[in-house]
């Protein structure tokens, strides 16, 4: 009997699990889930999640261009339509009262849509790795807080975390992981090493867009 392969995604994420685990530690993760995080930190973390995902959706857009695969051009084209209107609803649901006009990008906000951008110069395995945290991280995140979130019908929250424990969701992280799978599989090994340092690398950016929105970070000078 032949023993299945390990798949790229499971080594990726034994690589960054560590990462993962600081996160779901995190007190803003942990004050997201109890209910009791200040709005002050909340509102920070989605003015900075709008100017993120607003580069993030056109990276995907980017993928589907680039990627020698129209079903897989079809999937990323579908992330990136189906994510601004989640974005949209989410964003609206607890910004419209509270966003001021214009937001200045923070550092770590900065830092990681310059390394998803930068991804575009690269082969598509490794851009394609690059976007993947951001889906598997906040689907964990999301279902982890679900599970133990002590009284989410109160959870001022609960719109959040509902979003990203969801069945779509869940499924749209699943396929993004299986074409990463997929490109991972048909690439050389350097190409497949890239993709998992990547993988990492993007996985503390997960880590320090929170950690920015926990100290309400902003430009020392």
């Amino acid at each position: 009997m032949k023993k299945n392969k390990v798949l790229w995604s499971d080594k990726a994420w034994s690589y960054a699990e560590d990462i993962y685990e600081a996160i779901i530690r995190h007190p803003f993760i942990k004050e997201l889930s109890e209910g009791t995080l200040p709005r002050e930190k909340y509102i920070h973390y989605l003015s900075q999640d709008r100017i993120y995902l607003g580069e993030y959706f056109r990276v995907l857009a980017h993928i589907a261009y680039r990627i020698n695969s129209s079903e897989f051009a079809a999937d990323f084209l579908r992330f990136s339509t189906d994510g601004i209107a989640v974005e949209k609803s989410l964003h609206s649901f607890y910004l419209d009262t509270d966003l001021k006009p214009r937001t200045e990008i923070s550092p770590a906000c900065a830092l990681y849509t310059s390394t998803l951008k930068s991804m575009a110069y690269e082969p598509i395995e490794i851009e394609a790795a690059a976007v993947l945290p951001c889906f598997l991280i906040y689907y964990k995140v999301g279902c982890e807080i679900y599970s133990s979130a002590s009284d989410l019908a109160v959870n001022p929250y609960r719109k959040w975390i509902e979003t990203y424990a969801d069945e779509y969701f869940k499924k749209a992280t699943c396929r993004a992981v299986e074409i990463c799978d997929t490109l991972a599989r048909n690439a050389s090994a350097e190409i497949r090493e890239r993709m998992t340092e990547i993988f990492r690398y993007c996985t503390r950016m997960e880590f320090l867009f929170w950690d920015s929105a926990w100290n309400l970070e902003k430009w020392k000078i």
